[in-house]
């Protein structure tokens, strides 16, 4: 089968490689789009090293159809449509114990150091398929949309920390496919205003024809005083910050109310740091919390969300590529001219 492989940093080999069988309790998936996620790009570009094996397939937002199944595996059926949870539990460590499978001590990562899904194929292995890392979607739902239930399934865990709801004002920091998502789901959640940042003019206008009531040009505009103007001064309830810029923390805090909350969902860059002022925390009560990963239940709300139709995702999955434009596609997803790239084999 072709697959893509990562050699090194900037060296990613799309090549013929043997076709995976399932052995017993494994399924094997033949791959129906898997879409391109900033973190294929800091691993291509050598910036994500941790837990990243060289050799691995890239890939880790996975749709397709079951295409075999090996000995022993119950409840799956040759044909069904499928989407995995990449992040593989243990289910006994501290953290699986306490309903916080997200952030297992001992996770393995479709994509990282278990082959992903930038191939026509990929295996799904026992400890994966045990621990129900697989969800059925009902037919008929294009695997592009599908391949977005692992972005979204993430924003869903994110969306349970930071609690937006019922009449809150809602500020997302970068207009790319995780930021039309958060901005997607606590309209959901019931958030009545919406406010978008972004320096790209056309995705501010995709922010804008997917419901935002206001959108900010990063570079240009004032964002605190949008934000102080539109909430009567007193600031968000809700702060996202969806684009890995360390700097973005500070600026998070200074916009949100007292009682605020800001999540800081964008992966940094290793080493980064960042200056607060921990009085603004201290006096004005502001909780600040994070998102890695997303839960199985996650996957499975994500599923019915977007079988549902209640994401957008024809206006979020903007361009795709074949499987021998892989490298292409990931670096395309950094350009800012697309917003979600999915790969199709």
């Amino acid at each position: 089968m072709l697959a893509a492989v990562l050699r090194g940093p900037e060296q990613l080999d799309i090549t013929e490689i043997a076709t995976p069988e399932p052995g017993e309790g494994e399924i094997l998936l033949k791959v129906g789009a898997n879409t391109v996620c900033g973190t294929d790009l800091r691993i291509l570009r050598g910036e994500k090293t941790a837990g990243v094996r060289p050799g691995v397939v890239l890939g880790h937002e996975i749709a397709g159809t079951i295409a075999a199944v090996g000995k022993g595996v119950h409840g799956y059926q040759l044909g069904d449509p499928a989407v995995v949870t990449p992040a593989v539990s243990c289910g006994t460590c501290f953290y699986c114990l306490r309903d916080m499978e997200q952030l297992c001590a001992s996770t393995d990562i479709l994509g990282y150091n278990l082959d992903g899904g930038l191939a026509e194929y990929c295996l799904i292995p026992k400890h994966a398929v045990d621990r129900r890392h697989i969800s059925v979607a009902k037919p008929g739902t294009p695997m592009t949309a599908l391949s977005l239930s692992e972005p979204l399934s993430c924003v869903l865990n994110g969306l349970a920390n930071y609690k937006a709801g019922l009449g809150d004002t809602v500020v997302i920091i970068g207009a790319g496919p995780i930021g039309l998502l958060h901005m997607t789901v606590c309209r959901l959640a019931g958030a009545t205003q919406v406010i978008v940042s972004d320096l790209s003019e056309s995705r501010r206008a995709t922010a804008s024809l997917l419901g935002a009531d206001i959108t900010v040009d990063s570079v240009k505009d004032d964002l605190e005083a949008v934000v102080k103007q539109a909430t009567n001064g007193h600031g968000a309830d809700v702060v996202v910050i969806a684009i890995g810029r360390p700097e973005l923390l500070a600026q998070a805090i200074s916009l949100v109310r007292k009682g605020g909350r800001v999540c800081a969902f964008a992966g940094f860059p290793k080493g980064s740091s960042a200056a607060i002022d921990p009085n603004t925390i201290h006096y004005g009560e502001i909780l600040l919390v994070g998102a890695a990963n997303a839960k199985r239940r996650q996957t499975a709300e994500a599923l019915r969300l977007i079988e549902d139709g209640l994401i957008p995702a024809e206006t979020i999955v903007s361009h795709t590529f074949a499987l021998q434009q892989a490298t292409r596609a990931i670096e395309f997803s950094a350009s800012g001219e697309g917003i979600k790239i999915a790969v199709v084999p």
